[in-house]
């Protein structure tokens, strides 16, 4: 039996050739098959140059287990999750590797009502039944259809804002090559028609496989300028750049500064309560200050959940949340069934503009100065555990409130932290905030990281 490595723990991700190519692409669909025993599934992929083959492997897989497959073509993985929902699919399955490097490609699942399907949830089933290679005969093989949704989702997208409360907009826009580019160009369409005075400045607006400006990710820092200095070339509101398959946006103020997603969760988590008096907005434990300070605020009431999609959406749907963000540029609607959208978060966005008639800077200037925050840090560790035990044993005695629902995240009066490991990698992730005191949170920073990486 062939171990078959790329399956991780919310989807499918590996290294051209060695763990992921068309054979074992094929066996997914197989296995896919198997485990859910659908009776129509919908299939897309993004740009990247193997993704179309990939999906022609996954897809015969399909076909060959007995399930009708419908195919939507070029695609953004919010597409795939719509399609599953409006089509009335009993699943689906995005070929993407998102924002990994040049060499690597991979698969995003989902049952019926685009439900993800995780290591918790059926994957690692999948994974076995691939590994095996052992499937039955099937009587009569699926068919194949091709189609597009593309209006339905845009004619969807539109329903999140009143284009009544736009005023005129000049919004920098950065697909960086990958998947975004064509619903942007639909939208603009949507909005001339609507007479909706939006305009864009497009930026590496092109889908390019070859990715010629590098692999999409505003995450890194060095992948921001080329947004920002559009932003002030063109003196545009506001600056939007998403990741290769556009399931997370990044925005940028009118100045071109990079805004945490942070502050963007308790933004987006205002607003829906604006509209929904008393909802329940889900975040996760990473940051946590700043959404439930303007969720009460807004009369909402804030709900803990462990990172990552899957259990966002689980969470979200238990407790029937209006909205869910992570400080990661993730953020997830109710009527986008309870999947994450990165269209959706700047639409609001940009209205709020409108609305509140003040800069994007000024929005999340006072929420930044309240609750200061170091972002993200990672430390590559040799015994991540080891290390976590040590800032531990620091800082427990001390604590006013210690939890473990991810990693460990310890409160004291005037400041906090969350530290996670990685599930994919050696490393541990920081995140340190306090209450309006800068100085205090970079002191508190350097301190843990010291005792980290000692």
């Amino acid at each position: 039996m062939t171990k078959i490595t790329c399956f991780k723990a919310y989807d499918i991700r590996g290294q051209l050739g060695t763990e992921l190519n068309e054979d074992i692409a094929y066996r997914i669909g197989r296995a896919f098959g198997q485990f859910l025993k659908p009776e129509n599934i919908v299939v897309g992929g993004d740009i990247r140059l193997t993704s179309e083959s990939l999906k022609a492997a996954l897809t015969e897989g399909l076909l060959d287990s007995g399930v009708n497959v419908t195919d939507i073509g070029m695609t953004g993985t919010e597409e795939i999750y719509f399609a599953t929902s409006y089509l009335n699919m009993d699943g689906g399955v995005e070929v993407t590797a998102s924002h990994n490097p040049m060499d690597y490609n991979g698969m995003k699942l989902v049952r019926e009502n685009s439900k993800p399907i995780s290591g918790d949830t059926g994957l690692f089933d999948i994974q076995r039944l691939a590994e095996e290679n052992d499937f039955p005969p099937v009587a009569n093989r699926g068919r194949l259809t091709k189609t597009s949704v593309l209006q339905a989702y845009i004619d969807h997208l539109l329903t999140y804002i009143n284009p009544a409360n736009i005023m005129p907009l000049k919004l920098v826009v950065n697909s960086g090559n990958g998947a975004a580019g064509h619903v942007v160009d639909a939208l603009e369409a949507a909005f001339a028609q609507k007479n909706i005075p939006i305009e864009f400045i497009k930026v590496h607006h092109e889908a390019d496989g070859t990715f010629p400006n590098g692999i999409p990710n505003p995450l890194l820092v060095e992948n921001r300028q080329d947004t920002r200095d559009a932003v002030l070339k063109h003196d545009a509101h506001m600056g939007i750049a998403w990741d290769g398959d556009f399931d997370r946006c990044f925005l940028f103020d009118e100045h071109g500064d990079f805004i945490e997603g942070y502050y963007i969760v308790g933004l987006l988590g205002e607003a829906f309560l604006k509209k929904h008096k008393g909802a329940k907005v889900v975040h996760d434990p990473r940051m946590t200050w700043n959404t439930i300070d303007l969720v009460r605020e807004a009369g909402g009431t804030p709900i803990l959940s462990k990172t990552g999609h899957a259990f966002i959406k689980e969470k979200m749907r238990e407790v029937d949340g209006i909205y869910g963000g992570e400080m990661s540029a993730h953020h997830y609607f109710r009527d986008f069934f309870y999947c994450d959208s990165g269209m959706i978060p700047w639409l609001l966005v940009a209205e709020m503009l409108c609305v509140k008639n003040m800069p994007l800077s000024e929005m999340v200037a006072e929420r930044i100065k309240k609750f200061p925050a170091s972002g993200e840090i990672n430390s590559k560790l040799d015994d991540p555990k080891v290390a976590i035990a040590r800032v531990l044993a620091q800082y427990e005695a001390d604590a006013e409130n210690i939890d473990h629902t991810d990693g460990i995240s310890l409160e004291f009066a005037d400041w906090r932290f969350s530290l996670r490991s990685s599930n994919t990698e050696p490393v541990v992730r920081l995140n340190v905030e306090s209450r309006g005191d800068i100085a205090l949170m970079q002191e508190k920073t350097e301190a843990i990281l010291d005792l980290l990486r000692s």
